[in-house]
């Protein structure tokens, strides 16, 4: 596995890589202005809209790029921008492959008029048809051994018997909503204001790349993506604006190699 942390505003340096250069991006943007990260975010609809169409540049075919995102609150009403960013993400070629909810068992308590906000998206874009789903097994079901039978709903809702029997395995691919705490943990108390829970970014990776690939994220921040692969021994790109968190990061990253193992990536 190796590595490289780029420091520069992505968008500028995405543009500089090669087309069809990685297999996966694994990030997690800017929410609309809730951070101002050092003073260095510059975060509108033009810069987003570059981004993405940067992403789907640089994907090989069948690439994925997992957008981790929430919305901002304005007078009192949710910006909506997720869904703007998803649905322009979708012009420039992407499919919408899946909308993910990220559910925290541990929010953070707000005052609001509103019941407490518990979730965040998780859009899974693909340049086509996903290359690799190595799906997740571990939700686990009731009558494991048991043969299958039923019925199909036809077009017209009318139901007729499955032609193949099946037999019910001990675990079935989990469901889109994952149940994943805050990035409170020990290794994710990273430094950085907004942590990405390793959990995440290490099951995204796991889901939509294989070891030896390339995953990009434009976003490094604390390094957690990176960290991500350094455990799943996929090779890394990390683009970070703020120095002391692409030094942040790459600590990090060299911690959670395997001994023997470190080395950058040359890009």
């Amino acid at each position: 596995m190796g590595y490289e942390i780029i420091e520069g505003d992505c968008v500028d340096v995405m543009g500089g890589m090669d087309a069809e250069s990685v297999h996966a991006v694994v990030t997690s943007p800017p929410y609309d202005n809730l951070r101002t990260y050092e003073g260095t975010c510059q975060w509108n609809q033009s810069v987003w809209e570059m981004v993405l169409e940067e992403m789907y540049r640089v994907l090989v075919p069948g690439g994925v790029a997992v957008w981790v995102v929430g919305d901002a609150t304005v007078n009192g009403s949710e910006t909506g921008t997720s869904f703007a960013q998803a649905i322009y993400a979708k012009s420039v070629g992407f499919n919408i492959h899946d909308t993910m909810i990220w559910s925290k068992s541990d929010p953070m308590p707000l005052s609001h008029r509103r019941y407490e906000q518990q979730f965040e998206y998780m859009f899974v874009f693909s340049k086509g048809k996903p290359r690799v789903f190595n799906p997740i097994k571990d939700r686990k079901t009731k009558n494991p051994g048991v043969v299958s039978t039923g019925n199909v709903r036809n077009a017209d809702g009318s139901l007729r018997p499955k032609n193949t029997l099946s037999t019910v395995p001990d675990f079935l691919p989990r469901f889109n909503i994952w149940n994943v705490p805050c990035a409170c943990h020990k290794k994710d108390r990273s430094g950085h204001p907004a942590p990405m829970p390793t959990s995440i970014a290490h099951d995204h990776i796991i889901s939509w790349t294989n070891p030896g690939d390339i995953v990009l994220d434009p976003f490094t921040g604390g390094g957690t993506t990176g960290v991500a692969c350094a455990e799943t021994d996929r090779d890394f790109i990390g683009i970070e604006k703020v120095p002391e968190y692409a030094d942040l990061a790459r600590n990090r990253i060299e911690a959670a190699m395997p001994q023997g193992v470190a080395n950058e990536l040359a890009v």
